[in-house]
């Protein structure tokens, strides 16, 4: 059991070659378009809930923040999507992996940051050294503000990596246990399997939650820099 528990989160090959690269642009090819006047009711609420999003993350930027409305937007959907994906059986979750996640948080901080020193330097540099701050602390204020900076991105990629693992593996293992208990009493079998329903209801308001949390996140760090 200890060896398929993380099964599911190898990354998956095709004739010995990686098959994550495949997996990573599937979601995109699940968005509906229409190339009607009129849409159905699909794209009709699926915009709706793009313009919605993408008002109350974007209310609080300037001019030079908007312009990274689409990159956002098809952030969130692509982390939402991914993750719910992830909850079939036997597929694959690429936020499970921290490379991946890494890959999407550090160059967005970076842009962030370096956005932030080319427009308002003054401000930026003001960050590491709060106003009023005694002279003997002036050094240990400024150690403790960089390293804040700096694990900015780690701290969303490993909370993302961190949820979803730990949804998937809570999931396998009520799984394993209600499929365990089937042969041995069936009213503790029909008891774990309503517990595994609700969890599964549960992960995915996770996936969608953490995928609006990694985005709003990005986009304060925006804030903060323009």
């Amino acid at each position: 059991m200890n060896e398929n528990l993380f099964a599911s989160f190898i990354a998956p090959t095709i004739l010995g070659l990686p098959a994550a690269v495949l997996i990573i642009l599937f979601p995109p090819l699940l968005i509906p378009t229409s190339k009607y006047l009129i849409n159905n009711r699909l794209i009709t609420t699926q915009q709706w809930l793009i313009k919605l999003t993408s008002k109350q993350m974007m209310t609080m930027h300037n001019t030079k923040g908007r312009t990274w409305s689409l990159m956002l937007m098809s952030l969130i959907i692509f982390i939402a999507t991914t993750n719910l994906l992830g909850l079939l059986p036997h597929s694959f979750t690429p936020t499970t992996q921290l490379s991946m996640n890494l890959a999407m948080a550090i160059p967005l901080w970076a842009g962030a940051v370096i956005m932030g020193f080319r427009s308002k330097i003054k401000n930026a540099l003001a960050h590491f050294l709060p106003q009023g701050t005694p002279t003997p602390l002036i050094p240990m204020l400024v150690i403790i503000e960089t390293i804040s900076l700096l694990i900015q991105p780690m701290a969303l990629a490993v909370r993302l990596t961190a949820n979803i693992t730990a949804g998937h593996l809570l999931m396998h293992l009520i799984g394993s246990a209600t499929l365990a208990m089937s042969t041995i009493n069936l009213p503790s079998t029909l008891i774990i399997f309503t517990i595994l329903i609700l969890l599964t209801i549960l992960e995915i308001a996770v996936a969608l939650i953490q995928a609006y949390v990694f985005t709003l996140l990005v986009s304060l760090y925006l804030h903060d820099n323009t």
